[in-house]
């Protein structure tokens, strides 16, 4: 039997300015808007980042209709954690997302803008640490981002940045929520209710997965509940720390 992994508590004096990376809206809100709740009420400052509009996400309705419905229901949840800044790239397809250049020079050209000290995202790997397989747009934007951090502290990677004056940036870390080989958590505890508040926004989202899917409330008692059993803690969201 394979011994559950040792986590070390994040050190959260080592940031003040975060932004959060996700494909979709709806990703964040899969455990990571728990920890955007305590430090935003602890005073950091949050920002998120979709890559799309999550356009294709729902079967029934037409990505015309779907894009800006789930934009509005990313910004509807993001506000139930105190998150003001939500943002959204243009030119990357939700489902078709490439992991390539293009998307890393536009993750890069906005950690410069926004000059967080933390980077959050979903893993890259090919199954979340709960087993399920992890999704195209998630693995590419994930791979992205930790690629990105590098890539906005170096000038000679995308030197057309500097020409439009955004100067390199050094971002201290990434955390890499949802990840198969977690290595630090924050004690989210407390902090659950506005979670499920932030994941119920996204009604229409969640309405057309069918009543087979768990609730909000459900859902997220087993993504923050499974790690806070081993840290004898009421909730808490894991995931891999990347210098």
């Amino acid at each position: 039997m394979t011994s559950p992994p040792e986590l070390t508590p994040i050190d959260e004096s080592t940031f003040e300015t975060v932004l959060c990376i996700a494909a979709h809206p709806d990703d964040l809100e899969y455990g990571a808007a728990a920890a955007v709740d305590r430090w935003v009420r602890a005073g950091k400052t949050v920002t998120y980042l979709l890559v799309t509009r999550g356009e294709a996400g729902i079967d029934t309705v037409h990505p015309d209709e779907a894009g800006p419905l789930r934009e509005q229901e990313e910004r509807d949840g993001a506000a139930e954690v105190g998150v003001e800044v939500v943002e959204f790239l243009d030119g990357f397809r939700d489902g078709v997302v490439e992991y390539g250049l293009p998307l890393r020079r536009a993750l890069a050209r906005e950690i410069r803008i926004r000059r967080p000290d933390l980077l959050v995202t979903l893993t890259h790997a090919e199954q979340f640490a709960g087993g399920g397989t992890n999704q195209a747009d998630h693995r590419a934007v994930g791979l992205a981002v930790i690629d990105a951090k590098a890539d906005a502290g170096n000038r000679w990677i995308f030197p057309e940045l500097v020409d439009e004056g955004l100067e390199p940036w050094q971002v201290r870390q990434v955390l890499v929520c949802a990840d198969p080989a977690p290595t630090h958590w924050v004690d989210v505890s407390g902090h659950y209710e506005a979670a499920v508040a932030s994941l119920s926004r996204h009604e229409r989202y969640l309405s057309a997965l069918g009543p087979e899917y768990p609730s909000p409330r459900d859902l997220l008692q087993r993504i923050l509940g499974g790690p806070a059993e081993l840290l004898d803690v009421e909730h808490a969201v894991a995931g891999r720390l990347v210098s």
